[in-house]
């Protein structure tokens, strides 16, 4: 389901984290930090030398915004050019990264080699489909788009208010300075590999079909209850563990 990290101004980001989290996540990583009124962004297939060039750059410039991401591939190859973050349009002042699967009219076509965010960061958001982002009405409008999906956009852009945005900041968690899309950066995920943890929640799961009992998350389609409704399970059986989760 990927996972997307935003790391405030003045902190250090946790390299720990990262690896954790790009071990969950092995389809690219990929990074962005404000350097002044610059942003400098980089990609790669191999977390551990993205992350290692990650921390470099942020030992130069400390005090911007940052963000890391690292991908669990649903739409698109498996290659640098879908891997996060992508700049908005043509637009080298701005960038985004997104956690989650977006709606299906950002889904490539046959033929088309791009990822539903890139196709998004490429062709859709930077129309301004929403307004503008610096007001509740835009951010509310585009956060409901979103469904639940986690995005993060870094801007040295003058036309913005702010150079750091987290939307539905609420579905994700902070720790020690740093905002995580879901708790895959967490080290206990990985102490016990005999039992399974939910990657939404980070509970145990001893789930018996897709969805984690505890949040409803699906491991089909990486959405929560309702959200979910995968055509790979059988209508009876899907609302079953709907009905299930809603009364439990």
């Amino acid at each position: 389901m990927c996972i997307l990290t935003f790391v405030k101004p003045g902190i250090t980001p946790d390299v720990d984290a990262l690896r954790n989290g790009a071990r969950a996540n092995p389809h690219g990583h990929g990074y962005a930090l404000i350097t002044g009124e610059t942003i400098t962004v980089g990609h790669g297939m191999d977390a551990t030398a993205v992350i290692a060039e990650f921390a470099a750059v942020r030992d130069q410039y400390p005090h911007g915004a940052a963000l890391f991401h690292s991908r669990l591939a649903t739409h698109g190859p498996r290659n640098l050019d879908n891997c996060h973050p992508f700049h908005l349009g043509r637009d080298q002042r701005t960038v985004l990264a997104h956690n989650g699967i977006l709606p299906t009219t950002m889904h490539p076509r046959p033929g088309d080699p791009r990822s539903d965010t890139r196709i998004a960061a490429e062709d859709y958001l930077p129309t301004q489909p929403f307004g503008s982002l610096d007001s509740w009405a835009g951010r509310d409008r585009l956060e409901r788009w979103l469904r639940g999906d986690k995005m993060v956009i870094l801007t040295v852009d003058p036309a913005y208010k702010h150079r750091a945005y987290i939307f539905n900041e609420h579905h994700g968690c902070w720790d020690d300075g740093s905002w995580y899309s879901n708790y895959g950066y967490r080290p206990y995920l990985w102490a016990d590999a005999a039992e399974e943890y939910c990657d939404n929640c980070g509970e145990p799961d001893d789930r018996l079909g897709p969805h984690c009992p505890g949040c409803g998350f699906c491991t089909e389609c990486s959405r929560a209850f309702p959200k979910c409704f995968c055509p790979s399970l059988d209508g009876e059986e899907r609302y079953a563990d709907l009905l299930e989760l809603e009364y439990t």
